[in-house]
């Protein structure tokens, strides 16, 4: 093994045989990777929710600004297919580890970049249209992340608790979202609104490069999981993975993409749209609703886990439609909530719909995904149906709820009536998926097309 560790004689593995599983130190690396990955793309999210519009779309009306600001936002998840297609052939091919490391330098270069764009004033259409292509580019490098960081989690750990690991990396996006938050609102805070505005929002983007060289520090030292070099050595790999999938997993790959549906959807509505919500409708400012984000970010970090664990205990299943079922009914309270403009209120909002609801889906959701599918084609299927999940849930749905607003006259019941149908594909898709939490991870097989 290449961390330089020292083997006893008589304790080192046979010839050509897998390393030794790592499962903590597997688990720590992807949360750290994907803390890092999930901080620039949410340090995007807030900045298109709260700054973007004035700076990249100056010459159009306020809510068209938003619109715009959103639509770009929307830009990266479109790409996240691309960058899940890519990473599954090659996760799966070459290596779980090669794949997650370019995934971190190119979110780490693109986020940078963000930070040093010129502003519309002092490059005019040049300048949302590099912002697009900087999202583009974290766009890939996410759909590349998430299946790799959760692989090398889940793939690691022993089998009655790979839910508990392999919320590790989950636990990733409201470590990312807290710290995203809490620098952004820091800089913020630390400087009037015009300085801000001026260079200061650059700052938590330039960030970046440091948080970047930190996980590949970490990442460099670790190995491919030993199910997958096993794989490797079996020649149980196809030769093109994503066509595997395609060909003969195709039910698994639906339930996924169905199953991401109301989960991804939910997240983005309460933390980022709901921080637009807020600014505009005049209830309160919106530095509540980032309050309320951070709160249930720092949350997160314990609910993520705490539902993966009863998930190990009593099955993905029921553990997965409770989420999905109260998510669905208390979307509406949610914005009631927020109208009343109080922070307090705001707040439990907040935690309610996030800590509860769609951490309920979350924390099972890596190991559910990754039992789906074998692991010759697990990178490429897990991969794909989040990823294409992602773009038809997440992605569009601060646009399509910004929308919905203008037409409802500023109330939220036809956004409700959107997040409803989501979360009725998502309670279908989790009925019809199979209960695969008592199954060793080399057994697992996905069902067939």
């Amino acid at each position: 093994m290449h961390q330089g560790t020292i083997a006893f004689a008589g304790n080192q593995p046979a010839a050509g045989a897998p390393a030794p599983p790592r499962p903590r130190r597997a688990a720590v690396a992807s949360l750290v990777g994907t803390t890092i990955e999930w901080y620039d793309f949410y340090l995007y999210a807030t900045a298109s929710a709260m700054i973007f519009g004035p700076l990249f779309f100056s010459d159009v009306d306020p809510a068209a600004g938003v619109l715009a600001s959103f639509a770009t936002y929307a830009a990266g998840f479109g790409a996240r297919p691309i960058g899940a297609l890519v990473a599954g052939h090659f996760g799966d091919q070459v290596g779980r580890r090669t794949v997650l490391v370019a995934s971190l330098l190119l979110m780490g270069v693109a986020t940078a970049a963000v930070g040093v764009l010129p502003t519309y004033p002092q490059a005019g259409l040049l300048a949302p249209a590099l912002l697009v292509v900087m999202r583009l580019v974290q766009g890939l490098a996410v759909g590349a992340e998430w299946g790799g960081a959760v692989l090398m989690s889940v793939e690691h750990s022993p089998d009655r608790r790979r839910g508990l690991f392999g919320s590790f990396p989950q636990i990733g996006s409201p470590a990312g979202m807290l710290l995203a938050s809490a620098i952004f609102a820091g800089v913020r805070g630390s400087m009037d609104a015009q300085t801000f505005l001026a260079w200061g929002w650059r700052v938590p983007f330039l960030i970046s490069l440091v948080l970047v060289g930190l996980g590949l520090a970490i990442r460099l030292g670790l190995d491919d999981p030993p199910v997958y070099q096993q794989a490797r050595r079996l020649d149980e790999i196809p030769r093109r993975p994503v066509v595997e999938v395609l060909r003969t997993r195709r039910r698994n790959l639906w339930l996924t993409i169905g199953m991401r549906m109301s989960q991804n959807a939910l997240y983005v509505l309460c933390t980022t749209f709901a921080l637009t919500y807020l600014a505009h409708g005049g209830a309160a400012d919106a530095g509540a609703g980032l309050t309320a984000v951070i709160i249930a970010s720092a949350i997160g970090l314990v609910s993520t886990p705490l539902w993966a664990v009863v998930s190990d205990r009593v099955g993905r299943r029921p553990v997965y439609l409770a989420g999905a079922v109260g998510a669905a009914i208390f979307m509406i309270v949610f914005f009631l909530l927020l109208d009343t403009g109080s922070p307090p209120l705001i707040v439990l909002g907040m935690v309610v719909a996030v800590n509860v609801f769609h951490d309920a889906m979350y924390g099972p959701q890596a190991a559910w995904f990754s039992e789906l599918f074998a692991t010759g084609v697990r990178y490429s299927g897990a991969s794909i149906g989040y990823q294409f999940g992602s773009v038809l849930s997440g992605g569009t749905a601060p646009l399509i709820a910004a929308a919905l607003l203008l037409v409802g006259r500023g109330g939220p019941w036809l956004i409700w009536g959107y997040f409803l149908l989501l979360s009725v594909i998502t309670i279908v898709a989790t009925v019809l998926a199979p209960e695969t939490h008592r199954v060793p991870i080399a057994d697992q097989k996905g069902a067939p097309a």
